[in-house]
């Protein structure tokens, strides 16, 4: 994302999608029309956090660069720079792969 000027406000954050396996366990290759959307991701920009009741920021749990795992329809698909990325807030997020 460093080479956008795009960042994310309160608690969102901006994902990228994982390519999924082009084939099963068994071999068997999976075409595109085939597929589903992975549900993995990398976080590539963070929003500084939500405002708690008494209007402090509270940081976000998940930094650039985490693996992620989020809802199959969780986030606003856009395309930012050519690059189909993922808008999300971070109660999305189900948690941090390794």
């Amino acid at each position: 994302m460093a080479s956008t000027n795009f960042r994310p406000l309160h608690d969102r954050v901006v994902v990228k999608r994982v390519e999924s396996e082009e084939k099963t366990k068994g071999g068997i290759i999976i075409p595109d029309t085939a597929k589903e959307k992975p549900a993995e991701g990398e976080v590539i920009a963070v929003g500084p956090g939500a405002r708690d009741d008494a209007g402090k920021v509270v940081a976000l749990d998940v930094k650039v660069g985490d693996r992620i795992l989020f809802g199959k329809w969780s986030g606003t698909e856009v395309k930012i720079d050519g690059q189909d990325l993922l808008i999300m807030k971070e109660a999305d997020i189900m948690g941090i792969i390794g």
